[in-house]
């Protein structure tokens, strides 16, 4: 179990835990996705015996913890579920509004959700709101999917659960997460519109959570304006709107880049 405060004591630990076959890392958002993870490893290292642990981050920053949606263990396991589907919001309307995936980890997914809030009411865009659990089980699961097809080319291919996922929803995606931006980078093959990541690359120099957060611009607002960037890019949202989108959210397009800060 690894413990964190305003920032990830590693923001690579999951590449690092990749690295490792046996290792078997999430990064839950919410207390149910916690039980259903420990309740499966309790079953895979001591039921059924296998060589395998568990790596999970955890965190001590309070928050409401909701109601697991119905039918979310499977994919808390796989590392991908709806949290939020776009629909559930107000002020997009819903035919013909432009839409877009957010995915979050950890207690960035209450900055997701607010996103999702401001997309919706400020701007028109319908977004659905994903917790991803774990960015390794993705990309594993892409590159067994990978190899398996490559090394069966007389067989039906096997598609990634990522794929599987977002098939009948093709849009772009923005990540978010408190982790290395390559972190959620490396699942962009197997997404359908291509993915936006944002995550902590960098020194941390803020004196609260909502400071830190906005240096790394990975706030509600730096979310949805990079959704509106990547539908810009799509082709989906008027290009024009960006400047004054970026005044709405207050945004300094000037700011050091956190990455070389």
């Amino acid at each position: 179990m690894n413990g964190e405060g305003l920032q990830h004591q590693d923001g690579h630990s999951p590449i690092n835990a990749s690295l490792v076959p046996n290792c078997i890392s999430y990064d839950p958002a919410f207390a149910y996705e916690v039980a259903v993870i420990i309740r499966d490893g309790i079953r895979r290292m001591y039921d059924e015996q296998e060589s395998v642990f568990y790596y999970l981050t955890a965190y001590n920053e309070p928050y409401v913890q909701p109601a697991m949606p119905k039918g979310a263990e499977a994919g808390i396991l796989r590392g991908l579920y709806k949290v939020c589907a776009a629909e559930s919001t107000r002020g997009a309307a819903a035919k013909n509004a432009a839409r877009v995936h957010l995915f979050g980890s950890g207690p960035i997914i209450r900055n997701v959700l607010r996103a999702q809030e401001i997309l919706s009411e400020q701007f028109g865009v319908l977004a659905d709101v994903w917790s991803v659990t774990s960015y390794t089980e993705l990309y594993r699961d892409g590159l067994e999917c990978d190899r398996w097809n490559r090394l069966h080319p007389d067989q039906p291919a096997r598609v990634p659960y990522l794929q599987q996922a977002l098939a009948k929803e093709p849009w772009p995606i923005v990540a978010a997460s408190d982790f290395v931006k390559s972190v959620a980078g490396r699942i962009e093959r197997w997404t359908p519109k291509g993915l936006c990541a944002l995550g902590t690359d960098g020194f941390g120099r803020s004196d609260s959570r909502e400071a830190l957060r906005r240096h790394f611009e990975i706030s509600a607002e730096h979310i949805a304006y990079a959704a509106l960037w990547e539908l810009a890019q799509a082709g989906s949202f008027d290009r024009k709107r960006l400047p004054a989108a970026i005044r709405a959210l207050n945004i300094d397009p000037e700011a050091a880049d956190p990455s070389r800060a």
